[in-house]
């Protein structure tokens, strides 16, 4: 194994402990030696590799965006789909419906309270919440296009839907119990259902 190929499995490792740590204990109560522990390195290592807590938080946000984009790239290359199909799937991974979804949400709330606290932080939730505004947004856009959806304005349905997300996200993780995970969906799929045009069903059955 080369030295690049090692240090880049050090950084992963790093960045996969401090993911657990920063979703089970916030990012202000996380302790480097307890990353440093969990990665199986020194915590000098762990500092050579993140200046600040900010910084571990921005890396650690998109390591657990790339992470669970695996199951993105799966949406993305399912050319058999339907677009509504593929926009269903992608309203999916941004719910936590799994362990690994809910630290992704985790990493997301500590952002949003970051981005507020600390002004540096800002430019790193503006990028991430770019990268899913893009997503949604190509998908319907590619809908349209194939006369699947209505005339629309892509940006604003997909922002649209971004903050029915997260306002439905959060309340179901604050333990919400009118708020499943079902009832989240459903409220999803029926807006974007209305802005494009189409029937409901064609999403929930997605």
């Amino acid at each position: 194994m080369t030295p690049t190929v090692t240090a880049a499995d050090t950084r992963e490792r790093i960045l996969a402990a401090a993911v657990r740590r920063i979703a089970s204990e916030g990012i202000d109560g996380v302790r480097i030696a307890r990353i440093a522990m969990d990665a199986g390195v020194s915590t000098s290592l762990v500092h050579y590799h993140f200046d600040t807590r900010e910084d571990l938080l921005a890396q650690a946000l998109a390591w657990s965006y790339d992470h669970v984009g695996d199951s993105r790239a799966e949406v993305d290359q399912d050319a058999g789909a339907t677009h509504a199909q593929r926009l269903a799937r992608i309203v999916d991974q941004c719910l936590p419906h799994t362990a690994e979804l809910r630290e992704d949400w985790l990493l997301w709330i500590e952002l949003w309270l970051r981005a507020v606290r600390h002004p540096e932080m800002q430019p790193v939730a503006e990028e991430m919440y770019a990268k899913l505004r893009h997503w949604f947004e190509e998908e319907i856009v590619a809908g349209i296009a194939a006369g699947e959806f209505d005339q629309c304005e892509p940006g604003h349905v997909a922002d649209r839907t971004l903050a029915l997300l997260d306002g439905l996200g959060v309340r179901h993780l604050i333990g919400d119990r009118t708020i499943s995970l079902e009832v989240a969906r459903s409220i999803v799929m029926a807006s974007l259902a209305r802005d494009l045009g189409i029937n409901p069903h064609r999403l929930n059955d997605a």
